[in-house]
């Protein structure tokens, strides 16, 4: 099948397909509010908007690709419109829908439909399969067009997270240790924590594609004692800079940005986890030995590395009217006392109490996650964000920051999608089974050549969504730029996500019984996978509230002008 005519016109299809599905939906929900009645349809919306734009962010990396592997890039470019094909063939039947490939012609004369019969996509995957056996994987991402200064921060933080991270990954994971300083200094050194934050507030001001970069290569070596160590000072930073006030920037980024202080962010509560607006945790005004501020009680679930973390990103609700839902909470920042171990306490010379245990999960361990109970812990005015014009608006700043963290979680799939590959990919090529390499058989290389075909989707599609954010930032003036580019964000999270599941299992299974034994670092690449689609917006709210939610939104707005 060649690609230069059929790409165009499957992409051509696909967006009169999801238009028309956009468009029942929407008559049938009657638009945004109808979404809790149709909620299946809304996800099936989400995830082709999604797997149109991950081919469209494939197809544009394949027709940029230096000569060398461009061929590569275009078979795997040609199997993702593939999939997406068969995806929106599978949802059609739900409103009875045809997806209409017309009557173009392709290079070769045929018709489009008779090319597609005529792509055997087994043997294409098979023949990427080969390729990936023949020359290895290339953790290093092509950036077309971009700074070379960005080889330079790849390399360097590969080579970090090789000599300081890797050594140390799979101890964290079997008896789920804190994650060791001698990490986060390293990283504090490198200045990572400080990416994407503005020098004026001491950070590297890189954007967030350098952070994506950055998240990936350490994701390799270890997703929670690495990749994740910097979203959550992304997540403040972002909602710092979307509703701080100036001293409060000047006065908390620059000791973010440079690792002295760690973040942990406390949103979810036990009996509150998606339902952002129903928060329960409340704060009252208050004073303790004449100094202003607000007493907080309540509790938080799901608090990851709050034992370590000297501050606390706290969403929490100041407006006691529960009616006010979102308009009723806001934004912030706790301070605190570094603990190791599973358990804590804080006690405050006035009475409020501050305690916090670590819930025991079966992966993503090295940060560990609390739940946290507040009893009239007391926090200075000051430290509410925005100050008192910020009171109400605390889910908006933390929106802003959720933004950011769901791109940054894209990089971090895509860096643990990565290292899946690559351990598939070795134990192929050193198994040996019925006399042979497993790298020799059919199956080992189909597979192989699947999940290639799914990583550079998802990688490329992430890699797109932080140019737009940047591009974003840099014209504030523009909010439709910015609600777009969150948008494509959110699609970043939600394909990478799955990827990283749906690779690390299939690696796993190339493992055979191997697979399962805590010896090999796949059993850790397939316990930590299995979280990414669940933080940062579970998998069915993101697609339901998030994209579903903005691409009805869209939908009504257009047929309104």
């Amino acid at each position: 099948m060649s690609n230069s005519g059929n790409s165009a016109a499957i992409e051509s299809a696909l967006a009169d397909f999801l238009a028309q599905f956009g468009r029942r939906l929407s008559q049938l929900s009657g638009g945004v509010a109808g979404i809790d009645q149709f909620q299946v349809e809304t996800r099936q919306l989400a995830q082709l908007a999604t797997d149109l734009e991950a081919a469209r962010s494939l197809q544009s990396y394949a027709d940029s690709h230096p000569e060398v592997g461009q061929v590569q890039q275009q078979l795997a470019a040609q199997l993702c419109w593939l999939e997406t094909l068969m995806i929106a063939r599978e949802a059609g039947d739900r409103f009875h829908l045809t997806l209409q490939l017309g009557n173009e012609t392709a290079v070769s004369g045929q018709s489009m439909t008779e090319a597609l019969r005529g792509f055997d996509s087994q043997a294409a995957y098979r023949q990427l399969g080969n390729e990936l056996i023949e020359q290895g994987t290339n953790p290093e991402p092509f950036l077309i067009d971009e700074d070379p200064l960005l080889k330079d921060l790849v390399t360097t933080t590969r080579r970090f997270a090789d000599q300081q991270v890797l050594p140390h990954a799979q101890q964290i994971h079997c008896e789920d240790l804190l994650v060791p300083e001698s990490i986060i200094a390293g990283m504090a050194e490198l200045g990572l924590f400080g990416a994407s934050i503005p020098e004026q507030y001491g950070g590297v001001g890189l954007g967030n594609l350098p952070m994506i970069l950055i998240t990936e290569q350490l994701s390799m070596a270890s997703l929670p004692a690495a990749g994740s160590l910097i979203t959550r000072p992304e997540v403040l930073a972002k909602a710092l800079l979307a509703g701080g006030s100036d001293q409060q920037k000047q006065q908390w980024l620059p000791l973010v940005a440079n690792g002295e202080l760690m973040v942990a962010v406390a949103v979810t509560e036990p009996d509150t986890g998606s339902d952002v607006a129903n928060i329960r945790c409340r704060a009252t005004r208050g004073e303790v030995d004449g100094q202003p501020g607000w007493l907080i009680d309540g509790s938080k679930a799901w608090c990851t590395f709050a034992g370590r973390a000297n501050l606390l990103a706290l969403l929490v609700r100041t407006n006691s009217d529960a009616s006010q839902g979102h308009r009723g909470l806001s934004l912030m920042i706790v301070e605190k006392e570094v603990f190791d171990g599973h358990e804590f306490l804080m006690q405050q010379p006035a009475g409020g109490r501050l305690t916090g245990k670590a819930d025991d999960t079966m992966g993503y361990r090295g940060m560990h996650s609390f739940t946290l109970q507040f009893e009239s812990y007391f926090v200075p005015a000051d430290n509410l964000i925005g100050g008192d014009e910020g009171i109400g608006k605390g889910f908006y700043f933390q929106m802003a920051g959720f933004a950011a963290g769901r791109l940054q979680t894209g990089g971090r799939a895509v860096g643990l999608g990565q290292a899946s590959l690559q351990a598939g990919l070795d134990y192929c090529q050193q198994r040996k089974q019925f006399g042979e390499p497993l790298a020799n058989f059919q199956n080992s290389q189909y597979q192989l050549g699947r999940m290639s075909v799914q990583l550079q989707a998802a990688r490329q599609l992430t890699y797109r969504a932080a140019r737009e954010m940047d591009r974003a930032a840099a014209d504030d003036s523009n909010p439709a730029a910015q609600k777009s580019a969150e948008l494509l964000a959110a699609m970043a999270k939600l394909r990478s996500c799955r990827m990283a599941v749906d690779i690390s299992q299939a690696a796993q299974l190339l493992h055979g019984g191997w697979g399962y034994a805590q010896e090999f670092p796949i059993a850790r690449f397939v316990a930590d996978a299995l979280v990414l689609p669940i933080f940062e917006g579970v998998e069915p709210i993101l697609e339901m509230k998030v994209i579903g939610r903005q691409l009805l939104a869209g939908i009504a707005a257009n047929s309104a002008a």
